[in-house]
């Protein structure tokens, strides 16, 4: 069989949309020691394409991780799969709050040189070093002590639309920028309790190992992410200190934990934390746009990116050889227009 799909993606998400069998998202890692990462890859793209999985895994040395739809008439075929495996064998699976099944239309598993991608270059560092794992009223109890600092490990286009009441919110644009970016905030706290969280607990654990390999005595992690915290304050009646929305990495781009929308239309202000891609494919800019302006700017992020998405494609062509777009000039969420001016043009 062919270990990579050839099918027009378009066609895939069409098959997909008529698909009548009830899909389930979930999420899953484990930091392992894989000596032959591609023969793995194959393996495990094999193995899962027989059980109809669509979704995106990496796979590399420090192990895999993943974000997956599953057919529901298949789910016990998907785990035992995983138990197939010996480092997969009873790993947690993070299942998604608010799901449709339509989260991912085809399997892609890629090798990479680690499954998270942090700038570390230190030989000496060992990411199985991690820190205590927290339950949600565990994380809870320990987060309500005055001496207790929060960080959200995430991306700032991910806090800004939801996080942890009072944690600390990195600027940073990528996870390799917050590892070093919140060790420097907090050189002076070595001795404070430092509880970390992410969206399903991957980033914090190796930030909590790195956190300890640089000195720090008392850190912890939000077992499961935010995606199981909000399991099980929802199983359990616990109170829940998420507010907004958790940032996902499909189709949907978030999922509501609470009531509340904390975030603004990039483009007018308007309270909104929906996040869009900019219609234009040139740019493709990620940032949250109000359904007043998706109206108006046709779900584009500029004047600029609305003209040249109602170009033919030929134009199209011959124009992205010399033009350049918001998405560009900026990083993921960077552009704020609301913020200084009125959208690019």
């Amino acid at each position: 069989m062919r270990l990579i799909n050839l099918v027009n993606n378009q066609e895939l998400k069409e098959k997909l949309e008529r698909d009548a069998e009830p899909r389930i998202t979930l999420s899953f890692y484990q930091y392992a020691h894989i000596l032959n990462p591609p023969f793995f890859r194959d393996h495990l793209y094999t193995r899962l394409s027989k059980e109809g999985i669509f979704g995106r895994i990496y796979v590399a040395s420090e192990g895999v991780n993943g974000q997956i739809s599953v057919p529901q008439s298949r789910h016990e075929g998907f785990c035992t799969a995983l138990d197939e495996i010996d480092f997969l064998r009873g790993i947690r699976l993070n299942y998604a709050i608010e799901d449709n099944g339509k989260s991912f239309y085809k399997l892609i598993i890629k090798v990479r040189n680690k499954i998270v991608a942090d700038g570390l270059d230190d030989h000496t560092f060992d990411v199985t070093r991690k820190g205590t794992h927290l339950s949600a009223s565990a994380f809870n109890e320990l987060v309500a002590r005055p001496e207790t600092i929060v960080v959200d490990m995430r991306n700032h286009y991910e806090s800004e639309v939801g996080h942890f009441e009072g944690a600390l919110l990195p600027e940073a644009a990528t996870f390799r920028e917050a590892l070093p970016e919140v060790r420097d905030l907090l050189a002076d706290k070595k001795d404070r309790p430092i509880v970390m969280y992410c969206t399903g607990g991957i980033r914090c654990e190796k930030a909590s190992a790195w956190m300890k390999h640089n000195g720090f005595r008392q850190v912890y992690q939000l077992d499961g992410g935010i995606i199981e915290y909000a399991r099980q304050v929802r199983e359990q009646g616990l109170p829940n200190r998420f507010v907004g929305k958790n940032f996902v990495f499909d189709e949907r781009l978030g999922e509501r934990i609470s009531g509340q929308v904390i975030a603004r239309c990039h483009q007018c202000g308007a309270p909104c934390d929906t996040h869009v891609n900019c219609a234009n494919d040139a740019c493709h800019l990620l940032f949250i746009q109000c359904p007043d302006c998706a109206a108006a700017w046709e779900k584009c992020c500029s004047e600029k990116c609305r003209d040249f998405h109602r170009l033919s494609p030929g134009e199209q062509r011959e124009r992205r050889k010399t033009e350049h777009f918001n998405g560009t000039r900026f990083g993921k969420g960077k552009y704020r227009a609301h913020r200084s001016e009125q959208p690019l043009h």
